[in-house]
């Protein structure tokens, strides 16, 4: 090997990722052979030992996971390349790999994906519904062009496009007594038992804000893993949630035993925006999105951030 080729990175990255040479070359379409053969080259062009070799799994060295890391952003950087050449002739065209937290998805998808491919027909979005750790750690390697998330998210290397404000409302049991009300304060909420979704979702971590400010005790032995989980478990008689407002879905309140009421006041809001990589060459298209989102009649219909 007498210099490094995008060939072997992208080898090296697959490696790393499924710690497996047979899985990485399945991955990479070659033969296991020529996978393991390329890699040791580039050991050798290196001076450096990348990976250990075992019977069951490869182990990525210290040294060798900063330079995959090195190794990402080179292949990330030339798929930017490629993708700013492309969009010259239609920026709205060709693939996105858009990313979205799984509390939002169901409800706004619906709505956004018919007015996206009415407008922009020559573009093929690939949606990845995934928590918030997820889809960072997709857009920092590059598997994701975009992901709409909650605000915020600690990471000087993506840009925010805010989108909408979306207010919190109270979900009950229909025989709960405060059902009968058109609207809660927010007192009438002290120690009533909150319902809250499982470790790793971000509105959890709004739910439990409000929570502490209104005296609501958290439920300690039930943890959802969805928002319909939550629903369903409110429905029977289990507790109260907070749902955001996209989730409300006017057909079931009042019905299959669960009501839902706004709060008096200012409702607690979480705030939802479009993230992308700092220098993206899909930035144009990621844009119009954000304008697009806004512009749905549900959404229109919220605070703006």
């Amino acid at each position: 090997m007498t210099h490094i080729n995008f060939r072997d990175l992208r080898y090296l990255v697959a490696v790393a990722d499924h710690q497996h040479f047979g899985h990485a070359a399945a991955a990479c379409y070659v033969s296991q052979p020529t996978l393991s053969t390329q890699i040791k080259k580039l050991e050798e062009y290196l001076g450096v030992q990348l990976v250990e070799r075992t019977s069951k799994r490869v182990i990525v060295t210290p040294i060798g996971r900063m330079i995959t890391e090195r190794a990402r952003q080179v292949l990330n950087e030339v798929e930017d390349m490629v993708d700013i050449a492309r969009a010259a002739g239609d920026p709205m065209s060709g693939e996105l790999r858009l990313g979205i937290i799984p509390t939002l998805g169901p409800y706004l998808i619906p709505h956004l994906f018919p007015v996206l491919q009415a407008r922009y027909p020559n573009l093929r979005v690939l949606l990845h519904e995934e928590r918030t750790s997820g889809l960072v750690e997709r857009l920092r390697d590059g598997s994701l062009d975009a992901a709409i998330m909650g605000v915020p998210v600690q990471d000087e290397g993506l840009i925010p496009l805010p989108l909408f404000q979306e207010p919190f409302q109270v979900a009950l049991p229909s025989d709960h007594p405060l059902a009968q009300q058109t609207q809660i304060e927010r007192e009438e909420l002290d120690t009533l038992p909150m319902l809250l979704l499982e470790e790793g979702h971000c509105m959890r971590d709004q739910a439990l804000d409000f929570c502490s400010r209104v005296g609501a005790q958290q439920q300690q032995d039930f943890r959802a893993t969805s928002l319909e989980t939550l629903r369903q478990m409110v429905a029977a008689g289990a507790g109260i949630t907070l749902l955001p407002t996209l989730a409300v879905d006017n057909a079931m309140t009042d019905t299959h035993g669960l009501s839902v009421r706004p709060l008096a006041g200012t409702p607690p809001v979480r705030e939802l925006a479009i993230y992308r990589r700092r220098g993206c060459a899909r930035e144009p298209l990621i844009s119009a999105l954000g304008e697009l989102i806004r512009e749905l009649p549900p959404v229109k219909a919220l605070p703006a951030p």
